[in-house]
């Protein structure tokens, strides 16, 4: 329902409006009428009505000056202006003063129903659209705090004329900063993992909680802090100059760290970039600062690193040892875990104490990475998709962020690789041995039957797989043709009547006599004196 209001110094036409029209029918509630703009004017500001209906010749005050005092006081009442002359100029008066309609009297009440009903419709519109504005205005002051932040972060990734990044800080009420400019970076470590704990419940504290601290600390500090998509918190320094600003940030970043590991019981590495002169070259001290996070790899975490420091370090510390690859090989093939975890933790160690560039240490352990693959695929060939380890070595390098992280993955790597091929030499023997066993048995009577043969159908050296075979059988090679042979033998005595010599020529030896020695040294009689106890069991 609107409110409106009718002013006219002539009481018999207030009358008679009032009485032609049903208001509440139209959507209108008729909140007073009065005789002149003075008095209706003082209403307005006491009733603040939606629609003012008046006559425009009125005494003290004509309804071209009241429609100004209106508009002056809110210009979102609507005025209709009643008048009994036609002028051309009062016309164009009252639409410099953007009066909603100019009537000519007479008017019908018809006629006066259906404008009302007009004007209502517009209102009505009006009133939609200015809800929707005030929402809009609502939500936009509501996301203002994460449209700032955003601001920052492009400000800090991408050179911004000062023009704009002036007129967005007046839009963001953010305070002005005079240079030089420092940016520093603070990352929480393993946060993923510390989410899982006793934050569990609601995750986003921990990056809420952090941000806390970091503005309790820079409180009343020429600094500017925000937080960026990645989960980083930045704080950018100013107003100091150069030498002091650096010890100004790396002070507060030391108190930043120690503050999230004693009340939050969580560590945070924080990166400190170069000093930039200008706000357009935030985007370098910004990629420093990010740059100096890297170094945790080789420095670990819950520090405070410079990229000034890192990249002015001049170390005379011995290269890298270029066979590391092939010392990994050899250890793999033959070494045990033991040897492989000494061999880790040199690398480890050298990798720390050389302060390489973070891109050249991942090249290093990749190297490694490549050659232990290669050699598990030199070793069991095409079924490398089947190592239990296999999607390890494939994992990205780039998640870890100290070398502590590394060393252990290796470890893993190197313990399971080494498992792994182990367990494939070991069914590689069986298979061997079996393989010979069962050649035995098939080539048991040819009496060429010898060590060398046998080794040369597994391409094996004698040495070597001598030994194998032993420590698969607790047997020599020639102990177990010897007993098959001899076993062969007491099966053919038993059913069969061949004579002993030719028995002997059926399993292998073409001399009786030494068969016979040979079968009574391993069954305690003769051939002949086994038939005939045989015979007697039978018996």
């Amino acid at each position: 329902m609107y409110k409106i209001m009718l002013v006219d110094d002539e009481a018999e036409v207030r009358e008679g409006i009032k009485e032609s029209i049903d208001w509440k029918r139209h959507g209108f509630e008729l909140v007073g009428d009065y005789a002149s703009g003075c008095d209706a004017i003082e209403a307005v500001i006491e009733l603040k009505p939606d629609l003012v209906l008046s006559d425009i010749c009125m005494p003290f005050m004509d309804g071209l000056e009241l429609t100004r005092q209106i508009q002056l006081n809110d210009p979102y009442i609507k005025v209709i202006i009643l008048t009994g002359h036609d002028d051309f100029d009062y016309a164009q008066q009252a639409l410099r003063l953007k009066v909603t309609d100019f009537i000519v009297k007479p008017i019908t009440a018809n006629e006066l129903r259906g404008l009302l009903d007009k004007v209502k419709l517009e209102m009505d519109k009006e009133t939609e659209n200015r809800e929707n504005l005030s929402q809009l205005k609502m939500q936009l002051h509501q996301s203002l705090p994460l449209l700032k932040e955003r601001f920052l972060e492009r400000m800090i990734n991408f050179s911004l004329c000062d023009s704009e990044i002036q007129e967005r800080f007046q839009y963001f009420r953010i305070q002005p900063m005079s240079p030089p400019y420092l940016v520093v970076a603070i990352d929480i470590d393993y946060l993923s993992e510390t989410r899982k704990g006793r934050w569990g419940n609601d995750p986003e504290l921990i990056p809420f909680a952090a941000f806390n601290i970091l503005e309790e600390v820079t409180e009343r500090k020429d600094a500017i802090i925000f937080r960026t998509r990645e989960e980083k918190m930045i704080a950018i320094f100013f107003g100091e100059e150069e030498e002091g600003l650096y010890e100004a940030a790396f002070n507060l970043s030391e108190v930043i760290r120690f503050c999230m590991e004693k009340y939050l019981k969580y560590t945070v590495t924080v990166g400190i970039g170069m000093v930039s002169r200008t706000l357009c070259e935030l985007p370098l001290s910004y990629k420093g600062a990010v740059s100096a996070l890297d170094y945790r790899l080789l420095l670990g975490n819950n520090r405070v690193i410079s990229i000034r420091d890192m990249e002015s370090t001049n170390t005379s510390l011995q290269p890298l040892d270029i066979e590391w690859n092939r010392k990994f090989s050899t250890i793999i093939k033959t070494g045990t875990f033991t040897e492989a975890k000494a061999l880790i933790e040199q690398l480890i160690g050298n990798l720390k104490a050389s302060l390489m560039p973070i891109e050249a240490c991942n090249l290093q352990i990749q190297t490694i990475i490549f050659a232990i693959m290669n050699t598990i695929h030199e070793l069991v060939g095409n079924d490398i998709a089947h190592f239990k380890g296999h999607g390890i070595l494939l994992k990205d390098i780039n998640q870890f962020k100290t070398l502590d992280e590394i060393e252990k993955w290796l470890k893993e790597i190197c313990n399971e690789t080494i498992s792994y091929i182990s367990d494939q030499r070991k069914d590689l023997t069986q298979l061997q041995v079996q393989r010979v066993i069962d050649y035995i048995e098939q080539h048991y009577h040819d009496e060429n039957l010898s060590l060398q043969m046998l080794c040369r159908h597994v391409h094996m050296s004698k040495s070597y797989f001598s030994l194998l075979f032993k420590l698969q059988t607790e047997q020599t090679i020639m102990e177990y043709v010897t007993r098959v042979r001899v076993g062969k033998a007491k099966e053919l005595l038993q059913h069969t009547a061949l004579k002993a010599y030719e028995i002997a020529a059926k399993v292998g030896y073409s001399d009786p006599q030494y068969f016979s020695v040979l079968f009574k040294k391993h069954t305690g009689s003769t051939p002949t004196h086994y038939r005939e106890m045989l015979k007697r069991e039978k018996s």
